[in-house]
C-alpha cells in the first residue's frame, strides 16, 4: 500500500461497514489465533505509534531514532499533515521483518495493530471512547465459551489502553494545529513537522516509562509550534 494510502491510524477515508460489525465487550468473541503467521506477511500497512516504537526499541535495546531507521519508513501523512512511521516489510520475503520461523521474534513488544488482530479499534478523540469490529474473514482457530474482553485481556490492551487513547487525542490536537496554520503552504511547515517527528517518536529514554516523557513532550511542542507557526 502506498504511503499517501495510510495515515496514522491506517488507511485514510476508512469507512466501517457491516461486513465489519462492532462488538460489546461482553460479545462473544472465539477466536484464538493458530499460529499460522498470515497476518505477518506481506504487510505494509502497519502505522506505528511513539508507544509501538518505543516499546519495540526497549525490547531491542536500541534508540527510538536507530529502529526507526532500521525497521520503518517515515513520510508525512497526508490527511493529518503528521509525521508518520510505518514498518518496511523484508525486501526478500515481503513479510515483517520481526517474522522469523513462522514467530514473531517481539511478540512481548509487538505493535498495537498486531495485538488486536484480527480486530480494528476506533477512538472517539473527543470521549476517549474505544470501539471494537471484526476484520473478515477470521483465520485461526475457535476457542470456548469467551468474550471480547477476555480476549482484550490477554493481548495486554486494557494496560495501553489509556496511552493509546491519549495517543489519539494529542494526534488530532496537533493535526489540526498544524492544517489550521496551513498545513504544508506554510513556509515553516516542515521545521514544525520535523520538531512534532522528534516529540512524537523519538525524544525518549528507554530507562524511564514512556507516558511520563511523551506528555513532558507535548508540553514542550504545543507552544514551541504556536511560536514556529
Amino acid at each position: 500500500m502506498r504511503d499517501e494510502a495510510i495515515d496514522l491510524c491506517g488507511q485514510i477515508n476508512f469507512t466501517r461497514t457491516d461486513a465489519m460489525p462492532l462488538l460489546e465487550r461482553d460479545t462473544q468473541f472465539r477466536f484464538a489465533c493458530a499460529g499460522c503467521g498470515d497476518c505477518c506477511r506481506q504487510r505494509r500497512d502497519l502505522v506505528l505509534s511513539g508507544y509501538d516504537l518505543y516499546r519495540i526499541a526497549r525490547r531491542l535495546s536500541l534508540p527510538p531514532r536507530i529502529v526507526a531507521a532500521a525497521f520503518c519508513k517515515s513520510y508525512l501523512a497526508p490527511e493529518s499533515c503528521l509525521p508518520a512511521l510505518r514498518l518496511t516489510p523484508d525486501p526478500k520475503t515481503g513479510n515483517c521483518r520481526f517474522f522469523e520461523g513462522s514467530a514473531c521474534t517481539i511478540h512481548a513488544a509487538r505493535p498495537l495493530a498486531c495485538a488486536l488482530y484480527p480486530l480494528g479499534q476506533s477512538i472517539d478523540t473527543v470521549t476517549a471512547r474505544m470501539e471494537y469490529y471484526v476484520q473478515t474473514p477470521l483465520c485461526g482457530a475457535r476457542a470456548g465459551k469467551r468474550t471480547l474482553q477476555d480476549y482484550l485481556n490477554d493481548a495486554a490492551i486494557p494496560d495501553r489502553a489509556g496511552i493509546d487513547a491519549r495517543w489519539a487525542i494529542v494526534c488530532t490536537q496537533l493535526s489540526q494545529k498544524l492544517q489550521a496554520a496551513g498545513g504544508q503552504n506554510n513556509p515553516h511547515f516542515s521545521a514544525a513537522a520535523k520538531r512534532t517527528e522528534r516529540a512524537l517518536y523519538y525524544d525518549y529514554s528507554l530507562g524511564d516509562e514512556f507516558y511520563p516523557q511523551f506528555c513532558q513532550n507535548i508540553e514542550i511542542l504545543m507552544p514551541l509550534l504556536d511560536r514556529m507557526l
